[in-house]
């Protein structure tokens, strides 16, 4: 049988359409090329949001050129935001690139590999609107526990930064029985945490003319028994309503997290990206949401070095960090993307002033997180014990999650003490803060859950016990390089 490896960059949006394809290529046949082995067909699912994303691709695809020469057979497929804006330019770059499509048509990628395997040379189909909803399609996804559930495609913004919308499309929403069937299907295999994904999650309900639809969808969500923790991202400022709020504060199983990207904190600035919200506007939402649940933890996406951005706008921006008081931000510096309007802007930022704001902007950032969670010191928390999420587990011997609120929490076993599976929960106690994560050596229970049997069986193991679901994905780590905000961001 042949192998495959998918490669994924960018957004959440972009990690949920990399499961479809895994999917796809699982159900045409192929299987998952294990770890350190060469894969016959290597699938790259390409962001065109982050900077240098373009020099990044071709760099790849350049040190795999030798070894598919070397290697009868092997098939390299581009998929993705970049290879809808790039089309056919990327074969004529990399000849030797087998299939380019496009963020409308995942589904033809089997039928692509085959028909290039068969008439000996590349294809290249990218469709300009979308040809099926991504969930319908099959799908590998990485985690037993926990799952993406996409309620809409696409974006109707026309944010001055952003490219996405003429990658991804204009939105188009699903009925709310479709992802509610989905949720459901979701639970019964195991799953105890489903975040909502969408380019603007809470405007959900456009297409189909109910503006209270997204409300509506979360108070559903509470109604699967089973489903413990529900999520979403990304909300827009501009259609966050206080039905939303109502929502997530009387849901249980909704869980007391936000995030909500800020951008920048000057009006002039906001009004030169095109987001159709002010500072005041912005602070009232979370005003608004901390009333309803005091215990929120909120985070942010915040671009600095906009054109035009000056030393006064930059500090109205560091102005409302310190009165939002985030739990988290990924910050980006600020770089033209071919195709938006900002790229042609007058008063480019220079980069020099950019970095320097950029470390200002972490630090304050980080010193609002080291603040918020030093709160937290003392409190039990009940944490989705995860896999993969504590880099330094092994080391420090302990094991990693997620609280209610999603901060990351490092937690210790007693001697003794049976290890908890991925998927299962336990109650610990903080003892010490960090600016992005909690450690908790004070050690309570431990709930076992059928998220964690789901897990357990996926490694090839027979389940213990009988249980209650939940899971939950992330929301990745802060980006290591320049970069401007991307399809996740609102």
């Amino acid at each position: 049988m042949r192998t495959y490896e998918v490669r994924t960059y960018g957004c959440q949006m972009n990690v949920h359409d990399s499961e479809r394809l895994r999917g796809l290529l699982e159900d045409a046949g192929y299987v998952r090329a294990p770890e350190g082995d060469q894969a016959d067909v290597v699938v790259f699912n390409t962001c065109a949001v982050r900077e240098n994303a373009d020099n990044k691709l071709y760099g790849n695809l350049g040190h795999l050129a030798p070894v598919k020469a070397k290697t009868p057979g092997m098939q390299i497929a581009v998929g993705g935001c970049l290879a809808q804006k790039d089309k056919a330019s990327i074969t004529k770059k990399a000849p030797w690139v087998d299939v380019v499509f496009g963020t409308h048509n995942i589904g033809s990628l089997p039928v692509l590999l085959e028909r290039a395997r068969v008439q000996q040379e590349s294809q290249v189909e990218i469709l300009e609107s979308l040809e099926v909803f991504p969930s319908t399609l099959p799908t590998r996804r990485e985690s037993p526990y926990s799952a993406w559930v996409s309620i809409s495609v696409g974006c109707n913004n026309t944010c001055t930064f952003c490219i996405v919308p003429s990658l991804r499309g204009r939105e188009k929403d699903r009925r709310p029985g479709d992802v509610l069937a989905e949720v459901e299907a979701l639970v019964a295999e195991g799953v105890l945490e489903v975040t909502l994904l969408g380019q603007n999650v809470n405007s959900y309900g456009v297409e189909f003319g109910d503006r209270y639809a997204f409300g509506k969808l979360l108070r559903a969500c509470g109604t699967i028994d089973g489903l413990e923790r529900v999520r979403f991202t990304s909300p827009h400022p501009r259609d966050f309503t206080a039905d939303v709020i109502e929502a997530m504060a009387e849901t249980p199983n909704v869980m007391p997290s936000l995030h909500m990207p800020l951008q920048s904190g000057s009006d002039r600035v906001l009004k030169s990206m095109r987001r159709s919200y002010r500072r005041d506007r912005y602070l009232k939402i979370i005003e608004d949401v901390r009333t309803a649940m005091p215990d929120a933890a909120i985070t942010t996406d915040i671009i600095v070095g906009f054109p035009g951005e000056t030393e006064e706008d930059f500090q109205g921006t560091l102005d409302v960090v310190r009165q939002a008081r985030f739990s988290g931000a990924f910050t980006f510096q600020y770089s033209k993307r071919p195709g938006t309007p900002a790229e042609s802007m007058e008063e480019q930022v220079p980069r020099d002033v950019v970095q320097d704001r950029y470390e200002r902007l972490v630090a304050l950032q980080d010193e609002m997180a080291w603040a918020e969670n030093k709160l937290i010191v003392g409190r039990s928390l009940e944490v989705l014990v995860a896999e993969g999420e504590g880099r330094k587990d092994a080391a420090t011997h302990r094991l990693s999650g997620r609280a209610r609120d999603n901060r990351l929490v490092h937690f210790a076993l007693p001697e003794g003490v049976e290890p908890p599976r991925p998927g299962d929960l336990a109650t610990v106690e903080v003892t010490y803060a960090a600016p992005h994560h909690l450690v908790a050596d004070v050690f309570g229970s431990v709930r076992r859950t059928r998220a964690g049997d789901a897990w357990e069986a996926a490694q090839g193991h027979p389940a213990s016990s009988p249980g209650v679901m939940l899971g939950m994905p992330t929301i990745g780590a802060k980006p290591l390089e320049p970069a401007v905000g991307g399809c996740q961001v609102g």
